[in-house]
């Protein structure tokens, strides 16, 4: 939220009280004054009823010394109570939020201070709290689809088979090895991106370069089956992460982009490069025409196109999924851009390592 700046917590509670002890002591100063200047008559009369007043000032003190006591606990209580009020909304929106109610948000009315700055802070943080669990909501559920999916084929094929004694059982066996298959696959890859989420993992100095290297030799029977051409080039690019966990987001990426490319004569180039703080690996592919929002939706989970569903080695819809995980668990940024051309640029950068210094 934009705020006019305005005065500090520390300045407006040291103002509020040097204001108060200024109003005090003037109030002080008049008591005495108004004992000090008051008709000797009265002071007689007075006597009569409080003989002790007029042998002894203290009384007159004391008076004085408690009636300022009381007005400063009054005064101090209504001072207290409006300064800390902003604090008390975030403290009952911190109670809200610990219900799981993240909707809620603070919204402080006034100028830029510590409190305000506090609530707007927390109100950001509740946003973000509010989409990462819809997020994770949202991949529960599609994960829990995506797993049940192979396990009503199963159940399917199974049924018919058994009320279908005759049944070829050779072609029900490839068929439940393939669901099966995907099945493991599938939760493999869960089982990954939860590796990455959580960053447990042993970091190491890596050459990037020859981690998109293994990457594209690996792969690369898939893309003669398919002829593509993938052109590699590019320098040593150092950096430090899991060796294992780099080598599956090279691989997605390289697997993407033979998957998603034109029919025949289409290419792929895997380069990488190094900057003064950073490595960058580069994945271009050919292929159709996208546009900027379909690109930026690719890297949500259990996104397939049709295409990519009637396809052998399609995956399970988390392979750029697990891309951005490795991504930001190594501290790097990914970026998806559609080419002008048709096809995709990935372009991956990650903090270059620490240059060696031997003794």
């Amino acid at each position: 939220m934009d705020r006019a700046p305005g005065m500090s917590v520390r300045l407006k509670l040291t103002l509020s009280y040097a204001g108060f002890l200024m109003f005090a002591g003037a109030l002080m100063l008049a008591a005495m004054w108004v004992f000090r200047y008051v008709p000797d008559a009265a002071i007689i009369a007075i006597g009569r009823f409080v003989p002790d007043l007029l042998r002894d000032p203290a009384p007159r003190a004391a008076a004085v010394l408690a009636f300022l006591l009381v007005f400063g606990l009054l005064g101090g209580w209504v001072l207290a109570g409006r300064m800390l009020a902003p604090l008390a909304r975030i403290t009952d929106a911190t109670r809200l939020a610990s219900t799981e109610s993240l909707s809620h948000r603070i919204e402080l009315e006034g100028r830029q201070d510590e409190f305000r700055e506090l609530a707007d802070s927390f109100d950001a943080m509740l946003a973000r709290l509010e989409a990462h669990v819809a997020e994770q909501r949202r991949f529960a559920a599609n994960a829990s689809h995506e797993l049940r999916t192979p396990l009503a084929i199963t159940r399917t094929m199974l049924d018919v088979a058994r009320n279908d004694p005759h049944r070829d059982t050779g072609e029900l066996v490839d068929r439940l090895r393939a669901v099966n298959t995907r099945a493991i696959d599938l939760t493999e890859a869960l089982l990954l991106l939860s590796r990455a989420d959580q960053r447990s993992f042993t970091r190491e100095q890596v050459d990037l370069s020859l981690i998109a290297e293994e990457a594209t030799e690996t792969l690369l029977p898939l893309a003669e089956k398919r002829g593509l051409a993938i052109e590699t080039a590019g320098d040593m690019a150092p950096t430090v992460g899991s060796h294992a966990l780099l080598l599956q987001l090279s691989t997605n990426l390289v697997h993407n982009a033979i998957v998603h490319n034109l029919p025949e004569q289409g290419t792929v180039w895997v380069t990488t490069s190094v900057h003064p703080k950073r490595v960058v690996l580069t994945v271009e592919n050919t292929g159709e025409q996208l546009t900027p929002q379909f690109v930026s939706t690719l890297v949500e989970p259990f996104l397939r196109g049709t295409e990519r569903i009637a396809t052998d080695h399609a995956g399970v819809g988390l392979g750029l999924a697990i891309v951005k995980s490795i991504t930001q668990a190594h501290d790097g940024t990914l970026t998806l851009t559609p080419r002008a051309a048709g096809g995709l640029c990935v372009t991956l950068q990650l903090p270059a390592a620490p240059p060696h210094t031997g003794r």
